[in-house]
């Protein structure tokens, strides 16, 4: 369909309305089928706003940051998470206290399910009409792009890298399942399809840690996250104990854990009950560092769905960095 500007066109000189940043290809497309009813229901139980689209990747950092500097001051991502990484992203590159929100309108939904935002785009439209602003914690992340230079990139939810930067990689490759319905189950299908074939053809990382400043060790990994919130791969409660103000994050990792028993606990995950299985560790951390064992072996990061880059790596947390509206 054709998508609706009219009035909530981003040309709009008015700084004072909110902007809403869509990325009409998230959900498998279902954002652009549905955004005649999206707009309609925002504009009744959110109220007036501006919108601008997204054509391409980067282009939610772009808008946003150029928003901002034209003096915009409520900044609203629709869309997934990579979508709500992008948009935030622009609004940290410029150092002003801008506030963000949410609407959520992707495939996994990880960071709104952390901040308790309704799935629904009627309830989350009153949600970010009603509700609360509060200060927020981010992650930072210092890694190698895929040009092969230093680059780094702001993150809200879950940074991570082995058998989570994999699913992800296969999820965008996914095609066969283009027959099921664009959106939730779709997306659903996708990642349980690609976390099954991920799986059973995974092998432990042997990777260098060093946690804020405490000795270096050597550790093997089938999957280590650096959270900043609870949830990351489509509603796995990866980090159950993770807050977004603590100003600490929770560094999760999954040791080197058999196949068959990784089938066997895979639902443990979605709960937040797999810590206690002897093969997972965790702690907290303002600071982590990891390098590869092996110098030779590329180990890709993943950092908010999205697949920025490769080891070596530094996250570091920024706290009470950006205000977020909340339910």
């Amino acid at each position: 369909m054709k998508l609706v500007k009219e009035k909530f066109t981003s040309n709009s000189a008015d700084a004072n309305l909110p902007l809403v940043i869509v990325n009409p290809k998230s959900a498998s497309g279902a954002t652009r089928e549905n955004w005649a009813i999206t707009v309609s229901d925002l504009r009744a139980h959110f109220g007036a706003f501006n919108v601008a689209f997204t054509k391409s990747a980067g282009d939610g950092i772009a808008l946003a940051k150029r928003a901002v500097e034209n003096g915009r001051k409520f900044i609203i991502a629709c869309g997934g998470d990579g979508t709500i990484n992008e948009v935030a992203n622009g609004i940290l590159l410029t150092g002003q206290d801008v506030e963000f929100g949410v609407l959520p309108s992707g495939t996994g939904g990880d960071f709104r399910r952390t901040i308790g935002m309704p799935p629904n785009i009627r309830d989350a439209a009153i949600a970010l009409r009603e509700g609360q602003t509060r200060r927020m914690d981010v992650g930072k992340v210092s890694f190698i792009d895929h040009e092969g230079k230093p680059a780094s990139r702001y993150f809200l939810n879950v940074s991570s890298f082995g058998l989570s930067a994999s699913i992800n990689e296969r999820v965008k490759k996914q095609n066969f399942l283009n027959w099921l319905p664009a959106g939730a189950v779709r997306g659903k299908a996708n990642f349980a399809f690609s976390t099954l074939q991920e799986v059973l053809e995974s092998d432990f990382l042997t990777v260098r840690v060093k946690i804020d400043e405490k000795e270096e060790k050597t550790l093997n990994t089938i999957n280590f996250a650096v959270a900043n919130s609870r949830f990351f791969g489509g509603g796995m409660k990866i980090a159950p104990g993770a807050k977004i103000n603590d100003g600490l994050f929770d560094v999760i990792n999954i040791g080197d854990i058999k196949t068959l028993k990784i089938l066997l606990n895979a639902y443990k995950l979605y709960g937040g009950s797999h810590l206690a299985l002897k093969e997972v560790k965790s702690t907290v951390a303002k600071r982590v560092e990891v390098s590869a064992f092996d110098t030779d072996k590329t180990i890709f990061i993943e950092t908010d769905g999205e697949l920025p880059g490769e080891l070596p790596a530094v996250w570091e947390i920024v706290p009470n960095a950006m205000r977020i509206r909340t339910p």
